[in-house]
Parts: C-alpha cells; structure tokens; sequence
C-alpha cells in the first residue's frame, strides 16, 4: 500500500498514520521526522535544513523534496509506504508523482480525514498542558479531577498558544487554503478517497482500512 495522508490540524492524522502503518506492514514516513534524522545525522540536507530552521524561515520546496526522495529509495519500502505532511502544494506532488512514476510504484490512494471546524476547535481549545511534566489534558475528553491542576504531578494546568481558539481558526484557514488545491490534484488522478474523522480514533482507523480495501 502507498499511500498519503492528507487532513487538517487536530483531524487526527498522527494517530492514525500509526495504526494504519501498522495494520499495512509499511512504513509511517513524515517530512518531520525526515529532517530530524538529517539533522541529527548531520546530512549535507540536514545542514542545509538546520540553516534554515535557525534563522526562523521555511524550509524550501526543494529542500524537502530531496529528502523525501532520498527516503523514498531507501530499502524498508516493500510493502509501501505511508506519507504523512507531504506533499503540501501541488508542486510537492506533481514532484512525488514523478519520483514513483521513475520507480515504476504509483500511489495507491491519498486519504483525506475529512471534520468539521467547529470539531476541531472544540478539540483542540480545550487541551490544557502541565506546566511541569507536559501531560495533556483535556476539559472535556479527559479533565483532570481538580480544574487546571495536574493529576499526575500536580503541576499548573495551562493553554498553549496555538491551543487558543483564535490561533487555531487561523491555522484551518491557512490549512485550507494550502491544501484545497492538493485535494483537487487528487481527486482529479482518481487517488482521493474521503472519509470522516469524527468519532472514537477505533471507528476511524475501521472505516479508513474498510474504504482502502477497495484499492488493496
């Protein structure tokens, strides 16, 4: 199975990037994950990359992209692959497109966690983070027993920045208009295939792995 996943912020797409990679023998590759490894082993790209991140700007399109080809090549990749965070734009696919289309191993299927905002918000604003050990907790799903105190250590309950329901509005906007294109490209190459991102994280990996079974 190859295949991208693609979903806003808060859909859930780490998680299930996990379940999925595992349920498919393949591995979960994320662009994240790639510039770390290059950074810490001290890659011609990782430098490059660390460069970048240190003067607070993006990394460039062909930065990224080289990395992912590179990773693309490595050996682990029999039975697939899961990307997840690219391609971003739709030049970072029609990049990925001709990586696969040159090893003759075409995507299987892109799949979109599809939520509505509101949801998302809702998810999201209502984390609260321990000052002290990093827990996460949550106002709703999973409150801890006193109000913005730390079950575990104790420590101050607090709202991250980007957990602010102002931050995270803005975030879906840029999301969208970053990835409606991507989502377009897609469903133009007959790959994408949407499914909800609503309910238990079980309930979604069942009915992702039920709608890719038509493509595997």
């Amino acid at each position: 199975m190859r295949l991208v996943l693609v979903g806003p912020p808060g859909a859930g797409k780490g998680t299930q990037a996990q379940f999925l990679a595992a349920h498919y023998s393949i591995p979960h590759i994320s662009t994240g994950d790639i510039m770390r490894v290059n950074i810490k082993q001290g890659t011609a790209l990782g430098r490059e990359v660390k460069s970048y991140m240190d003067r607070g700007e993006l990394v460039p399109d062909t930065v990224t992209n080289e990395m992912v080809r590179l990773r693309l090549n490595e050996g682990d990749l029999g039975n697939g692959f899961l990307l997840d965070g690219f391609p971003r734009n739709v030049g970072q696919a029609e990049v990925l497109r001709a990586i696969l289309s040159e090893k003759k191993s075409p995507l299987d299927a892109v799949l979109e966690l599809s939520i509505p905002a509101d949801e998302i918000v809702k998810r999201l604003s209502g984390r609260r983070t321990c000052r002290n050990c990093g827990k996460v907790w949550h106002v709703a799903f999973e409150p801890s027993a006193v109000a913005d105190v730390c079950d575990v250590c104790q420590g101050e309950l607090y709202q991250r920045e980007d957990d602010k329901e102002e931050v995270i509005t803005r975030r879906l906007e840029v999301f969208k208009e970053q990835t409606s294109p991507i989502v377009s490209f897609y469903r133009n190459e007959g790959l994408l295939i949407t499914i909800s991102a609503s309910g238990t994280v079980a309930d979604i990996t069942e009915r992702a792995i039920s709608a890719l079974s038509r493509v595997h």
